[in-house]
């Protein structure tokens, strides 16, 4: 099934664009360009953030640069190398710890982190690209070969790239890309006022 028609059966009515969203792992050799790039870093950038502190760095290599996109690919655990070198992005984002307004620890920074990986996601799925987020990777590896401060943190990598042919992919990342999406339901996830009282 191609990436752009999983869209996934919601048991309430939310935004296609919403549905349309998921993590695929096959992609084809179509570019993204620089131009649309920006747009997903501009999506990324008014994301909401705790005192509006934007702890959100992205380092981003595009396979039209070997060197630099070998660089980030080699961060990856065996597994995600596999198919993620077909991707045409690979964008590390890293955390700043620490608020600029006082010095103290941005217990939240991670959080706003995923805030704007997720708004980044969703510009990728209304311009019709895929983005597979990852937690397989080497951090220290990524401090050391992109240079990464003292006071920021790695925190995930993410491919990006236009759908491709889940054929071309080696089981068992194959039938991962072809079985149907699942997700907990709203009553196993949410609670009226306290926990454990159905919602």
């Amino acid at each position: 099934m191609p990436a752009s028609q999983k869209i996934a059966a919601a048991d309430y009515d939310i935004e296609i664009l919403l549905r349309s969203r998921w993590s695929p792992r096959a992609f084809d050799d179509r570019p993204i360009t620089r131009a649309d790039t920006l747009r997903l870093l501009e999506a990324a950038r008014w994301a909401p953030s705790c005192a509006n502190e934007q702890p959100w760095r992205f380092i981003v290599a595009s396979r039209s640069d070997a060197a630099a996109f070998d660089r980030l690919l080699a961060c990856l655990v065996e597994g995600n190398r596999k198919w993620a070198a077909r991707a045409n992005l690979l964008i590390i984002l890293v955390a700043k710890l620490t608020f600029d307004r006082n010095g103290a620890p941005n217990k939240y920074a991670q959080h706003d982190v995923g805030l704007a990986l997720g708004s980044l996601l969703l510009q990728a799925t209304a311009m019709g690209i895929a983005g597979h987020p990852m937690a397989g990777f080497d951090a220290e590896a990524a401090r050391v070969s992109c240079g990464i401060p003292a006071g920021f943190d790695p925190v995930s990598v993410t491919a990006l790239g236009y759908p491709g042919d889940p054929d071309s992919l080696e089981d068992p990342y194959r039938t991962r890309e072809m079985a149907s999406r699942e997700r907990l339901t709203v009553g196993q996830l949410a609670f009226s006022g306290a926990w454990g009282n159905e919602l």
